[in-house]
């Protein structure tokens, strides 16, 4: 059945309301409704932290983390061990890491995983730039803190065979995250263990 909205201006913020992910249209429905509950200030300000963020939200020029400057707090942080850098897919799994309180490395993210299915290949992603980072650097290890899926272990196995010939240690955290499971919804201890206990990522090839 059709929903039929009284106003115009109600169903298209429906609309936009529905772009979101997650939101189907009666959640949208309460969304923009509740809007109308709020004073235009309040209205407002929500619509230009939305503005603002598209427009002038920056990454990071060294991991491309989401940061305010050129250059994000954590990269610009020196007390942080730079020889030990953790590649995660996206900006959630850096938050869910640093929550652990046990990583004080740096990151790189890479936008994504590779996904043939969803048209994501190597070239769609951070990976070259990891590879020129790590060589001739401090960088001594890197951690491949991707999700446990078959995506993420494809992504794991294409950056190990690109890095085969660069001077610097491959490890994996350790599986205490489950088998197709996404690490921003691992709980902080079991996330923190796992990266504590890692292992090198080519003791997992002879598994």
């Amino acid at each position: 059945m059709i929903q039929k909205y009284p106003s115009t201006l109600l169903e298209n913020a429906v609309n936009e309301f529905t772009k979101l992910p997650g939101i189907g249209r009666k959640t949208a429905l309460r969304l923009a409704l509740h809007s109308l509950r709020r004073t235009p200030e309040e209205v407002e300000n929500f619509g230009e932290s939305i503005i603002n963020l598209r427009h002038n939200v920056r990454y990071c020029k060294v991991c491309y983390n989401i940061c305010d400057s050129e250059i994000c707090n954590i990269c610009g942080d020196l007390s942080r061990d730079a020889s030990t850098v953790c590649v995660v897919e996206n900006i959630k799994e850096v938050m869910a890491i640093e929550n652990t309180g046990q990583f004080r490395g740096l990151y790189h993210v890479l936008g994504g995983i590779i996904s043939p299915m969803e048209g994501i290949g190597p070239n769609d992603l951070q990976i070259e730039s990891l590879i020129e980072r790590t060589k001739g650097s401090e960088i001594k290890e890197v951690i491949l803190a991707l999700s446990t899926t078959m995506e993420g272990d494809t992504t794991n196995f294409y950056i190990y065979r690109k890095l085969s010939g660069v001077d610097v240690k491959i490890s994996i955290i350790a599986r205490g995250i489950s088998i197709g499971d996404e690490i921003e919804y691992a709980d902080e201890i079991t996330l923190g263990r796992s990266i504590v206990n890692r292992t090198n990522f080519s003791d997992t090839l002879r598994l």
